[in-house]
This record gives C-alpha cells, sequence and structure tokens, in this order.
C-alpha cells in the first residue's frame, strides 16, 4: 500500500515509518520540523516538508492518492494547549479538517487516527479505563484529539472514508526529546546524563506522583501496522493495562542508569513539585478490545524498554 504518515519525522511517526517500510508499504512523510528532525526520516521514505494546515498537504494528498493517512502531526502537549488553546485547535483542529477534505477528494480509502488515552478520558470514573468509559477531557489538548475522533465519524457517515482510531498510553522510546514532546522519560534520563536533578510533579495527596500507563514504542507501531486493515470504525486504546508511579518510573530509569554508566548518588532522589494546569491524577488503559479486534498486545515490559531507550540515549552523547 501507499501511506502517507503525517508527523513522520517525529518520534512515534518516525518509528511507525520504519515499521511500515519494513513490512514492505511505499511510505511518504509529511512533516513540518516543527518539533520533528529530519535525521529521523528513514531515508526509503519520500519525505516532504509541509504543515498538516497548508494547502500544499492538500495538493500534495489529491496528486499521490495514498491509500491510507496515518495521522500522527499534532500539538501534542498539555502544558502548550493549556497556555495557547486557540494554537493547539489551529493544528489540531484545522489541521485534521484540511486532511480529511483532501483524503475525501483523492479516494482514500482510510485514516488511522492518534488519538490520546492518556488525555480525553480526563478523570476517569472507571479506572483503569475502557474504550466504553464515556471521555470528559480537561484540558484544550485533549478536546481536540476527542473533537477530531467525532469528525472522523462524520466523514465515515458522509463521505465513506473508513477510519481507525488509536488512544495512545504515555509512549516512550528512542528518538523521544525532552523539549519538545513533554515525554517524561526523556527528561529524566536527559537530566541524568546531564548530572541535574529532575522534578517529580504531584497532587497534595499523591506525593509520590501522577499514575500513569507507560508503553514502548515498538510496540505501538505493531499496532499502527494492524490498523491498515483492521479495525474499521472502532476506537482502540493502545498501553499496557500497568499502572506506574512517575517516582517509581524514575526509580527505574536511575537504576538503569546506575547499571549502564557513572551517575551522582545524590540524584538517586527527585525534587518535587505541584501538579501542572491539565495534569491528571490518574491514567491507565485497558487494552483488552485491541487483543481482540487488532490481535494486538504489549510485548514489551517498563524495565526493558527503558533499558533499550537508555542505550539509545547513551549512545547519542
Amino acid at each position: 500500500m501507499k501511506i502517507m504518515v503525517t508527523g513522520g519525522a517525529g518520534f512515534i511517526g518516525s518509528h511507525v515509518v520504519d515499521g511500515l517500510l519494513h513490512e514492505g508499504h511505499e511510505v511518504l512523510v509529511v512533516d513540518n520540523l516543527y518539533t520533528g528532525k529530519r535525521t529521523n526520516v528513514n531515508p526509503a521514505a519520500r519525505f516532504y516538508e509541509l504543515d498538516i494546515r497548508s494547502p500544499d498537504t492538500g495538493a500534495l494528498i489529491r496528486r499521490e492518492k495514498p491509500d491510507v493517512i496515518n495521522h500522527h502531526a499534532a500539538q501534542m502537549s498539555v502544558p502548550a494547549s493549556v497556555s495557547d488553546p486557540q494554537f493547539d485547535a489551529d493544528v489540531n483542529i484545522k489541521g485534521v479538517l484540511n486532511l480529511l477534505e483532501a483524503a475525501v477528494a483523492a479516494g482514500v480509502r482510510k485514516m488511522v487516527f492518534i488519538s490520546s488515552g492518556g488525555a480525553v478520558y480526563g478523570e476517569a470514573p472507571e479506572y483503569p479505563t475502557s474504550e466504553s468509559c464515556q471521555p470528559t477531557p480537561l484540558s484544550p489538548y485533549a478536546i481536540t484529539k476527542y473533537a477530531s475522533e467525532h469528525y472522523l465519524a462524520y466523514y465515515r457517515h458522509q463521505y465513506g472514508l473508513d477510519y481507525t482510531t488509536l488512544r495512545y498510553a504515555n509512549v516512550y522510546g528512542p528518538r523521544q526529546v525532552a523539549h519538545a514532546e513533554a515525554g517524561v522519560v526523556a527528561i529524566f534520563m536527559n537530566n541524568l546524563v546531564k548530572g541535574i536533578p529532575s522534578t517529580v510533579n504531584h497532587f497534595p495527596d499523591a506525593p509520590a506522583g501522577m499514575v500513569r500507563d507507560y508503553c514502548y514504542v515498538g510496540d505501538i507501531v505493531r499496532a499502527n501496522v494492524l490498523a491498515l486493515t483492521t479495525g474499521s470504525c472502532e476506537v482502540f486504546n493502545i498501553g499496557t493495562g500497568v499502572e506506574t508511579r512517575t517516582l517509581d518510573l524514575y526509580h527505574t530509569i536511575f537504576e538503569a542508569f546506575q547499571e549502564m554508566s557513572a551517575v551522582r548518588e545524590e540524584l538517586a532522589v527527585p525534587k518535587t513539585a505541584m501538579a501542572r494546569p491539565g495534569d491528571l491524577t490518574r491514567s491507565c488503559l485497558i487494552v483488552k478490545k485491541a487483543r481482540q479486534s487488532l490481535g494486538w498486545v504489549p510485548e514489551v515490559d517498563l524495565s526493558s524498554g527503558i533499558r533499550e531507550t537508555l542505550m539509545w540515549r547513551l549512545s547519542t552523547g
């Protein structure tokens, strides 16, 4: 198949590009390099430096007529969405509409849309959380992701455009950067490499930090490959179902660092600070539906994934 990956120069998108190429697909990458890196892009893919809001991106879709659009490009920082909700909506709503309009005009068969299981459910009444739980998004970022899911359903109803929505947990792995994508794993590793203290954000009644579900990027790639041909018009949680507090995550990273490199012992205890606007107390996903319908299960546990990621981080200097 010919597949266009938006955000294919970013952390997750570039891994998806690699996975699609490995499966023998023809891949086009669209990325404005706002947070992505040209060096992340597999040379076997065709790269276009374009913004998803641009008419040029729509023209490219109409010209190339991909079979599938895999939509990873986004403003994906919760704190940034709180500080500038208009920019968040401009990228995440206007961008997806630009792609959907062009997809209909070009006869695209399907869109694989990346949503956020770590954000759209808000402070969910069901925990861990399944897809049957009604989302109550509590940040502009989460709102734009949930709204986009509704646009997908509309374009299916109105024009017959197929879709599969993947609601990611907290993704980590090689190529994640600390400054652009708000990945706490990357932030902690970066601080340890530099020999500076890290900070664990928390709520008053949870000094060990928020609870999150951390999923390795290699497992995420497999879900995207499977979604090409399965999961029609469905929404799937993609995570591990394992609860991890931020402080425990930090200790896991610190212990792996001790095994692989020299590290100052005083860094074993991070600083603490109050939660940021938009932060949720906990998030963990039930992934039974993905197992049943996509044939997908997470395969990499946190300890193994952290070591793989740290080996990559140390190799980059």
